[in-house]
């Protein structure tokens, strides 16, 4: 864990993680076609178990002790498996149903977890943990998509304001959004590849419970954004 780190800090942020799982069991519960009970289950103990194993992971101090590691073990044991897992669901029949049935308007609601993500980031950056180029007073705009997205959701969605390329527009522009901070971020990150902020590199990802951020979070939101996509795409 990160040393002289404010607690309120860590707290928050579990809590913006519980959040997220929250928003899940929200999406399976909005979908068009009830989900099987015990579809449900395994879908929350899978991430319940994945989010206990990048704990474990990064409590211990696995990614945070080898920087030097070719590929970043944070990238190797976190990020990559998570993306592995999202291109499954989008190459199987059975995880192409489930996209069809998920709600249009809860999948925009997902993105407001990323303004909570940010204030904790903006706290982060004033307390040495990640660079400024990660904030909103930096590099970072994500949390533009957050500030939007019950907008979107409620009038672009709920009331039929948008059609289908306003939002494919929203939902490309945040997302482009998303992948400016990954970027940056591993760009920040102490490895082989660490292009900016040396001075105040980005350690908060390779710590205890920050390391949910890439590993979770930002895949769920990548979901979301590529799940509309799909769905409007096809519409």
């Amino acid at each position: 864990m990160l040393q002289n780190l404010p607690v309120y800090l860590t707290i928050v942020f579990i809590l913006t993680t519980a959040l997220s799982v929250v928003l899940v069991l929200l999406l399976i519960n909005t979908a068009s076609k009830p989900i099987d009970n015990q579809v449900k289950i395994r879908i929350v103990s899978t991430i319940i178990i994945w989010l206990t194993i990048q704990a474990v992971l990064s409590y211990t101090g696995l990614y945070r002790d080898f920087p030097a590691a070719i590929p970043p073990k944070i990238v190797l044991f976190g990020i990559a498996p998570a993306i592995l897992a999202i291109i499954m669901i989008f190459s199987t029949r059975s995880g192409k149903l489930f996209i069809e049935r998920l709600s249009m308007q809860m999948l925009s609601y997902v993105h407001l977890i990323r303004i909570p993500v940010e204030l904790v980031l903006y706290g982060l950056f004033l307390n040495g943990a990640v660079p400024e180029l990660m904030t909103f007073e930096g590099r970072n705009l994500d949390i533009l998509a957050g500030l939007t997205a019950p907008l979107v959701g409620f009038f672009g969605i709920g009331k039929s304001k948008m059609g289908k390329v306003p939002l494919l527009a929203w939902n490309f522009i945040c997302l482009g959004l998303l992948i400016n901070i990954v970027v940056n971020a591993i760009l920040s990150a102490p490895s082989p590849f660490q292009q900016f902020a040396h001075e105040q590199p980005n350690v908060a990802i390779l710590n205890f419970p920050f390391s949910w951020l890439p590993g979770f979070i930002v895949p769920l939101v990548l979901f979301a954004h590529l799940a509309a996509i799909k769905k409007l795409i096809k519409r």
